[in-house]
């Protein structure tokens, strides 16, 4: 068969076979199954037909998150729901409302680990590739027959090999690199595909700068993404999982690097593009499609009325301390709302114990609960009509914000602060102290 892709073998394993073949339709069993509100609309379903227990409660994650604090009676009633269900069905691993977004709380939670498969009812779900799993997104009734038989299958998918090479430059960051792939290839160039990055310049970039790769190539159509762990996402996961497990660290962290998986050396894509981080340059997604990709300095200048920091893409602490220094001893430009959410209570928690959120609130920022805030138009920051936003969430189609007359324009949280400062798209090269 020639060598294996990182897709093929993680499918392979959750398969339980030794090999898996492109095209092929192969039965796995996932290590983790996620949902978030959409839980009380999957367990009506799974009540409808009669079913009673899932299979295994132990592989169900579940996280409040899309509507927290609940806007409405509904969304309320879709928590009361949940809780229920969760209660019922001895779920343990369930985060209530305020602890964050579900990407980033199962990471932080170490519920997911190098070489494992997770399907979530969230096309975001490629956001675990950054760890080196297996992530893809499904749709409600695939969750209803995981719950049910712990098992769904799944096409093989063919890959495309994005290979990193250098460091990034100043004021250049992961989601700018992103938004150049959109730009090159189009949304939908990865249409199935698994996307699976290499070279060296994946070990220059963070953790969190390799979850908003892996979350955002969702927009990019993909299957699944992927990112080579290496030591950096072993040291990170480590503690993580031995405060979970109560096993010694350095046993942990051995065992998480045996998981991981790799690609073959002549292992077969589909295509393959080379990108140099140090000649990528600031980009902004413009309205009203992620891949109407331009280089900020084509855009500097558009006038905003509204700035947006937080989603599963872009609300970690890099991104939180990117907006503080910009903002540190300034302020908001009058007529300009600055919403910053982080992605989770550990974010937040650590963004108030290094001072980044009384700096934010001080510039005249609104600090939002741990979620997805106004990113799917549901609350906490829905823009007026032909209002300009810019945000550093992952899409900007009409009406992804709740209002379809406004206008969404995607960047880097270091451009959506430095927007923020000047009241206009601006580069953060040219206002940062």
């Amino acid at each position: 068969m020639g060598g294996q892709t990182f897709a093929q073998k993680a499918i392979a394993r959750a398969a339980g076979r030794p090999t898996a073949a492109v095209g092929e339709i192969v039965d796995v069993e996932p290590d983790l199954i996620l949902s978030h509100d959409n839980t009380a609309a999957i367990a009506r379903m799974f009540s409808a037909l009669g079913l009673r227990r899932v299979k295994d409660p132990n592989r169900l994650a579940i996280t409040l998150d899309h509507a927290v604090p609940p806007p409405t009676p509904q969304h309320a009633q879709n928590h009361a729901e949940i809780r229920r269900f969760v209660a019922e069905q001895g779920i343990r691993n369930f985060f209530e409302a305020g602890r964050g977004i579900c990407h980033q709380v199962l990471c932080e939670e170490a519920l997911v680990l190098p070489g494992q498969m997770v399907l979530g009812a969230d096309s975001h779900t490629t956001h675990f590739g950054a760890l080196g799993a297996f992530g893809a997104g499904v749709g409600r009734s695939e969750v209803l027959a995981l719950w049910a038989t712990g098992q769904i299958w799944l096409r093989v998918p063919s890959s495309i090999r994005i290979v990193l090479r250098g460091r990034l430059s100043e004021g250049v960051t992961a989601k700018d690199l992103c938004l150049r792939i959109f730009r090159d290839l189009r949304a939908d160039g990865g249409l199935y595909r698994s996307v699976e990055f290499a070279g060296d310049g994946v070990a220059s970039l963070s953790i969190e700068s390799r979850m908003v790769i892996a979350n955002f190539m969702a927009e990019f159509g993909v299957k699944n993404a992927y990112l080579p762990p290496d030591d950096a996402v072993f040291d990170w996961l480590a503690p993580r999982r031995a405060r979970r497990t109560g096993e010694p660290v350095q046993a942990v962290r051995e065992a998480i690097a045996l998981g991981a998986l790799y690609p073959d050396p002549d292992a077969a894509y589909e295509a393959e593009h080379l990108y140099r981080l140090e000649e990528l340059e600031p980009m902004v997604a413009c309205p009203h499609s992620v891949d109407h990709v331009k280089p900020l300095r084509e855009v500097a200048g558009t006038r905003i009325d509204m700035a947006f920091i937080g989603t599963c893409t872009n609300g970690r602490l890099e991104d939180i301390a990117a907006a503080a220094a910009i903002l540190r001893g300034r302020r908001v430009a009058p007529g300009v709302r600055l919403l910053v959410i982080p992605a989770s209570s550990e974010v937040l928690q650590e963004a108030l114990r290094r001072g980044y959120i009384q700096t934010l609130v001080e510039a005249g920022a609104m600090i939002g609960v741990p979620g997805c805030g106004p990113c799917m138009g549901n609350h906490m920051g829905i823009p007026a009509p032909r209002e300009v936003v810019i945000s550093s969430g992952s899409r900007n189609f009409r009406g992804r914000m709740g209002t379809p007359e406004a206008e969404i324009y995607l960047a880097s949280p270091a451009v959506v602060a430095a927007s923020a400062l000047r009241g206009r798209i601006t580069d953060p090269r040219e206002v940062t102290p």
